[in-house]
């Protein structure tokens, strides 16, 4: 059911001609996925924001938290930014994705570049892999540029524990006759052993795996049960899929920890058996991207994304910066898509799209128009007499 919230901006009574002082102001949101990226929303609102008050210094930083549009987020913030492709071999299939590389040898790449959901004609819970993804990895691995591997694990289409990438990257995963398993987390049950010997090393500052939840491998909060379903997975084959990770956690010998969960169990195939680091992905990327260092000289902040609800603080941007913000003591301004949670009480003005249009679905539409009227709503929020 349809949550009808309302629009919540201080000093909305005060004539939108009146000109407040100057102030710095950075916007720095999540894309609305589906309907803008990251870019687009951060320059939509400060569009919004300009036409009420023009004479702020506004400085648009899209975030990302670890899923699709870190790429896009890092681009937007880094003039230095070496674009790369790669050609993907994925089942017979082929085509291309892209990864970056910074002049300090740092790498980043996209889980959903090579496997992400959105790359599916049709949901295949059981068959789904990573190992498009481990081209792109493979690629960056090998490239003597290299020296750290950032991996944005959000996106995923499968829930094979990132088995598919490690395949790329040489492992071996072979059944009891020491014939190598299908790909895809439906195939796990078959696993017996493992070799590395064929692997590519990590580069020589290593590999960060950013993700966006902190939810373990195995579990009621787990890959499979949380996440599963959203690729259409049924009950059943949740159950397959639960008690395959389960199998090769035994096979693999290591604890399945927080964050191990994240892109269908990728994170915890990529740490424990490539040796990769685990980190949230959204400090990781507001420091690549400045925002950290930025935020300190703000007077207001506004962050969002597509729908606020109770994951939003559990490793995602808009949870991140709110924190970050309340102990910098610097007003938040939201504004998401939709919610079904109540706003932080930091907020100087919150908002939400469908409201502005009337409906979550007429939200979704002409979403531009949406976000220059948010921008505008915010920024009058602001303005003293």
């Amino acid at each position: 059911m349809l949550i009808s919230l309302p629009i919540v901006c201080l000093n909305q009574s005060i004539p939108s001609n009146l000109r407040g002082p100057m102030s710095r102001v950075i916007i720095a949101p999540d894309s609305f996925k589906g309907t803008a990226t990251n870019v687009e929303v951060a320059r939509w609102i400060a569009q919004g924001w300009r036409s009420i008050r023009p004479f702020d210094d506004i400085l648009e930083i899209p975030m990302a938290d670890g899923g699709e549009g870190t790429l896009l987020a890092i681009a937007a913030r880094r003039a230095d930014v070496n674009w790369q492709t790669v050609d993907l071999i994925d089942l017979g299939r082929r085509n291309s994705a892209k990864w970056i590389l910074l002049p300090e040898g740092t790498a980043v790449v996209e889980l959903a570049q090579g496997s992400g959901i959105t790359l599916q004609s049709e949901m295949d819970p059981l068959g789904a892999h990573t190992f498009g993804f481990g081209n792109i990895l493979r690629a960056a691995a090998s490239d003597p540029r290299v020296k750290k591997i950032y991996c944005a694990l959000g996106g995923s289409g499968s829930t094979d524990a990132g088995v598919g990438a490690l395949s790329a990257l040489g492992f071996k995963f072979f059944d009891k006759s020491s014939n190598q398993i299908a790909l895809g987390g439906g195939a796990l049950s078959e696993l017996d052993h493992i070799s590395a010997e064929e692997a590519v090393p990590l580069p020589p500052l290593g590999v960060v795996v950013m993700v966006d939840t902190n939810s373990p491998l195995l579990g009621n909060q787990g890959s499979a049960n949380v996440f599963a379903p959203q690729k259409g997975a049924t009950k059943l084959e949740i159950e397959i899929l639960e008690k395959n990770l389960s199998h090769l956690v035994q096979i693999v010998g290591k604890a399945d920890l927080q964050g191990d969960g994240a892109a269908g169990g990728t994170a915890y195939g990529l740490t424990k058996m490539w040796g990769a680091s685990i980190s949230n992905g959204a400090p990781a990327i507001a420091e690549i991207t400045g925002l950290n260092s930025e935020i300190l000289t703000a007077d207001y902040l506004i962050t969002g994304e597509g729908r606020l609800d109770t994951q939003s603080f559990d490793g995602k941007i808009v949870g991140y910066l709110s924190e970050l913000a309340k102990e910098l003591r610097i007003p938040v301004g939201y504004c998401v898509g939709s919610r079904t949670i109540d706003f932080p009480d930091n907020a100087f003005c919150s908002l939400t799209l469908e409201e502005i249009a009337g409906s979550k679905e007429l939200g979704m539409l002409n979403v531009e128009q949406h976000l220059l009227k948010a921008g505008a709503e915010m920024a009058r929020s602001l303005i003293r007499a």
